[in-house]
């Protein structure tokens, strides 16, 4: 928009597991007006390797987000937490990223508790037992050819910012949900990394949210049809860390339940809990905005409902919902945060699987 308007423009490109979108935020010192430019789904792929991110449709669907956006002052981009695309010496990509539901590191985590105990681990990053946190995929991935051949490793919203500019960076945020970062210092936790053998020189350099992160290149402002310089800035690039300082809270003591595919219920604090008592009921410690911590629980959100939404054809969800309604409740209960659920495929069947050897009522309808 005019800067002689008084008004700024940013492009937020935001991806998460099924959908991603670029909204326009219009700002000026009296108010904010947002709106979405674009979105497009998130398709994963399942090839004969596994599962797989179409990362290159991903980053068709943000160039045309930004010529729907028009002119902008800035472009920052979040994503989803953990997963990665591998670089080799000449910065080009080493296929497509692997997707965290992807079974390659199924028991990979008592591995890597043989040799550093899950006790010591949560009071080195304060980062709960999630099965598919970045250090298990990277200890997954050593001893492959595609890993052999990595000089680079960039985290999702990096990796997107990367094409965009030319320039490579790990921002902080995303990066304290890989395991490797120590809460307390906001750095690196090189003990953990050394015992485990992870070459932190895969990694580029941290940032923080706000720090510069390049301009669009040449090539990408042809592709959009914008008008050079547009600069591009480090946000929390964890959706969830921007989602967290979006909390129209009205003091410091406040919660919050941020849903998606997945839910994440907490509190945001101002130094991490690393106690045993707090590695046992699988809260983590992940860093948020201007020296916080967002210190939560995942929770199983809408996984369950989007697997089976997609198994069934797409099928109109406000009729679903309603149809819903009117069934009878809590006939059958499952555990949403079962690890049978974790990957993506015949929902429907595997709820009605786990009611039916658990003596519940088998639902029989999509509404059921």
């Amino acid at each position: 928009m005019s800067s002689a308007m008084g008004l700024k423009s940013y492009a937020a490109v935001d991806l998460g597991a099924s959908s991603g979108r670029v909204m326009v935020g219009r700002v000026d010192p009296d108010r904010l007006e947002l709106t979405e430019a674009h979105r497009f789904p998130n398709r994963p792929v399942r090839t004969p390797e596994g599962l797989r991110w179409d990362v290159l449709a991903l980053y068709a669907g943000v160039l045309d987000g930004l010529r729907a956006a028009g002119q902008v002052d800035s472009v920052g981009v979040d994503s989803w937490a953990v997963d990665h695309g591998l670089l080799d010496a000449d910065g080009a990509l080493l296929g497509n990223p692997v997707h965290y539901r992807d079974a390659r590191t199924e028991g990979v985590a008592r591995k890597v508790w043989a040799t550093l105990p899950a006790e010591e681990l949560y009071a080195a990053t304060g980062l709960q037992y999630a099965p598919f946190n970045t250090l298990y995929q990277l200890v997954a991935a050593s001893g492959t050819a595609q890993f052999a051949q990595a000089r680079r490793l960039l985290l999702i919203p990096d990796l997107l910012t990367y094409w965009l500019t030319g320039e490579q960076g790990t921002e902080l945020t995303n990066a304290s949900t890989t395991q490797l970062i120590d809460p307390r210092t906001r750095d690196w936790s090189y003990e953990v990394a050394d015992r485990l053998g992870i070459d932190l020189a895969l990694f580029a350099p941290l940032r923080r949210p706000g720090d510069p992160a390049g301009v669009l290149t040449p090539r990408v402002l042809e592709e959009t049809g914008l008008a050079g310089p547009v600069r591009v800035t480090a946000v929390g690039s964890h959706d969830t860390a921007s989602a967290v300082a979006a909390v129209p809270a009205s003091g410091e003591r406040f919660a919050y339940i941020c849903t998606g595919t997945w839910s994440l219920a907490g509190l945001e604090l101002t130094a991490p809990v690393l106690t045993e008592e707090s590695r046992a009921a699988n809260f983590t410690n992940e860093l948020g905005l201007d020296g916080t911590v967002r210190y939560l629980r995942n929770i199983m959100g809408l996984w369950l409902l989007q697997e089976c939404v997609r198994a069934w054809g797409e099928p109109d969800l406000g009729g679903l919902l309603l149809a819903a309604a009117r069934v009878p409740a809590l006939r059958s209960v499952v555990d949403a945060g079962d690890a049978a659920f974790l990957a993506p495929g015949r929902m429907p069947e595997r709820i009605a699987e786990a009611c039916r050897t658990s003596g519940q009522p088998v639902p029989a309808s999509p509404a059921e």
